[in-house]
C-alpha cells in the first residue's frame, strides 16, 4: 500500500515541479517523497522508477500526438532504440536513484 502511495505522490509532486523548474527537479521530488514514505530501498527505487517513467512517457505521448509524430519519427531514425523507451529509461533511472537516495537517507 505504501508503494502505491509513494508512486502516486511522486508522480503528482514531480508533475507540479516540472511545470516551474528544470527537468532535474524530478530528483528532488522523488527523493523527498521517498524520505517521507519510509519504504525499503528496493521498493523506493521501484516506485520512483515507475512513477517518473510513466510520467515522462505520458508527456512524450501527449507531445507526440499534438505534433503528429514529426519529431519522433526523425529521432527514431537516428537512434537504435525507440525514443519512448529511451525516455522511460532515462527518466525512470533518475527517479529511481533519487528515490533510493531519499530512502537510504532516512534509514541512516
Amino acid at each position: 500500500m505504501k508503494f502505491i502511495i509513494q508512486l502516486v505522490a511522486t508522480m503528482l509532486i514531480c508533475l507540479v515541479l516540472q511545470l516551474f523548474l528544470p527537468w532535474w527537479s524530478i530528483a528532488i521530488g522523488a527523493a523527498g517523497v521517498a524520505y517521507v514514505a519510509g519504504n525499503k530501498s528496493l521498493h523506493s527505487f521501484m516506485a520512483g522508477f515507475a512513477a517518473i517513467a510513466l510520467l515522462w512517457v505520458g508527456y512524450a505521448l501527449i507531445i507526440d500526438l499534438k505534433t503528429n509524430s514529426i519529431l519522433t519519427e526523425k529521432i527514431n531514425q537516428l537512434l537504435p532504440l525507440n525514443s519512448f523507451i529511451l525516455t522511460m529509461l532515462v527518466g525512470g533511472l533518475v527517479g529511481g536513484f533519487a528515490a533510493l537516495t531519499g530512502s537510504l537517507a532516512k534509514s541512516r
